[in-house]
């Protein structure tokens, strides 16, 4: 595609117009006039000619997989291959998506001389958490006497991936991520009689026989002891809840726009896996919500958090009730091995709480089973707020203080289950998760 340039208007109206006029109101010279005409029209057309041949060579290319956090400025790298190794001026497009925010309409470049590539970057900042394509970007350059633009689309294929941004969450549980001397959470052998074997001893009066290694005694003439230590490597599963109970919305932390509390559950649960990690134990993940969506086993180390980052960060609350039991079934079949196993749900639904509590039946017994909530604003016991100021206070805060109580009395059916169940703060949710957990290592429950 040919457009014109500001120059060529320019030169229109300073060359063409006035030769035009000079033909019409002076005939003595309408022969000058029209060989001046068309020299300039003969120019401009050989200008629009040359300028299909500016682009011969040019290739764009961006990276095949660009990653990112969100409400976080991003540089996406930009590879310019330049054959003939010309210098010019490249204007570049990219078709945005609409939950980005980029540095700039275009991007303006110049081709350096004796090089077959060049480098650039365009930088940008996604509002929203997902995965997103850029399939094709538009390319300009200007003909040789500057006339013309020469437009052209190119095909890409480089996929953006949004992750949840964690900044913030982390400065909440800033200590457990530190290393240095005695400060920090580290991960420290606990006292206690495990099952893994850690060495053989010579045998010490008062040491159960039930410990004696026989065949290491009879090799060495003389009682050797086993000594055991406790499980440091443990199973810790978070069970995401992607129903229409996750859609609600809740105010950001640190006082932004609203998202939905799976937005929240999701970035909590990152939060939770760096934890473990540290921690030395196996993360793993499952989503669900009519169905199971995703599984993802327990395992440890860098690529295994990546792979569950990529499994969470397209996820978005479907329209549809939860399956409880179906899930229950679910875990019940795949984790043969006793675990920790933290659901993040919402259970203010009577009838799907009664559903859930059945699913907790299969595995309250093998498990141990610990259920997040975070509950809506106004869901609190009554006078624990402001005073009420009118009578649609007064039963806003009485249906406020019912549903807390129904939460309440949840709470008791399940703990003899052996469950535990919790209401979560929305400022420091991520915190009081990583908590949680703590206290479970602390206390040896698995």
């Amino acid at each position: 595609m040919i457009s014109p340039t500001n120059r060529l208007l320019m030169f229109t109206g300073c060359i063409a117009v006035p030769f035009a006029a000079i033909g019409v109101m002076l005939p003595e010279y309408g022969l000058a006039s029209a060989l001046a005409l068309a020299a300039f029209v003969c120019l401009a057309i050989m200008d629009a000619v040359a300028a299909t041949g500016t682009q011969d060579g040019i290739r764009v290319v961006l990276p095949e997989v660009v990653r990112m956090s969100k409400d976080r400025e991003s540089e996406i790298a930009i590879t310019l291959h330049n054959e003939q190794q010309r210098s010019r001026v490249l204007r570049l497009g990219l078709p945005w998506p609409r939950e980005f925010v980029a540095e700039g309409e275009d991007l303006l470049t110049t081709l350096p001389t004796e090089s077959s590539q060049a480098l650039t970057g365009w930088n940008c900042t996604p509002l929203k958490r997902g995965n997103y394509r850029l399939r094709e970007c538009f390319r300009e350059t200007a003909s040789p006497a500057g006339l013309w633009n020469y437009r052209t689309r190119q095909e890409l294929a480089s996929e953006l991936r949004v992750y949840p941004n964690l900044m913030t969450e982390r400065r909440n549980v800033a200590a457990l991520f530190l290393n240095r001397g005695a400060f920090g959470v580290h991960a420290q052998r606990l006292v206690g009689q495990g099952r893994d074997f850690e060495k053989l001893r010579e045998y010490i009066p008062g040491d159960s026989y039930e410990e004696i290694h026989w065949k290491a005694t009879a090799k060495r003439g003389k009682p050797v002891t086993k000594i055991f230590q406790m499980e440091r490597t443990q199973e810790v599963y978070v069970v995401l809840d992607c129903s229409r109970l996750t859609a609600r919305e809740v105010q950001l932390s640190d006082g932004g726009g609203m998202v939905s509390t799976l937005e929240r559950f999701i970035t909590a649960s990152l939060i939770l896996g760096l934890a473990a990690e540290r921690q030395g134990d196996l993360f793993g993940l499952m989503t669900f919500s009519d169905r199971v969506l995703s599984f993802v086993r327990a395992k440890n180390g860098k690529a295994h958090y990546a792979h569950c980052r990529d499994a969470l960060y397209t996820l978005h609350p479907q329209s549809v009730s939860p399956d409880f039991e179906e899930m229950a079934t679910f875990i019940r079949l795949r984790l043969r091995r006793r675990a920790l196993v933290i659901f993040l749900t919402a259970l203010d639904d009577p009838v799907l709480a009664e559903q859930f509590t059945r699913g907790m039946d299969l595995l309250s017994r093998q498990h141990l089973i610990m259920v997040n909530m975070l509950p809506s604003p106004g869901i609190k016991p009554l006078f624990s707020g402001d005073s009420a100021e009118s009578v649609s206070d007064i039963y806003q805060n009485l249906g406020g203080h019912m549903l807390w109580q129904n939460l309440r009395e949840l709470e008791k059916v399940l703990q003899r289950r052996g469950v535990k169940f919790s209401l979560l703060e929305n400022e420091r949710m991520s915190a009081q998760l990583v908590t949680q957990y703590l206290n479970v290592k602390r206390r040896q429950l698995i």
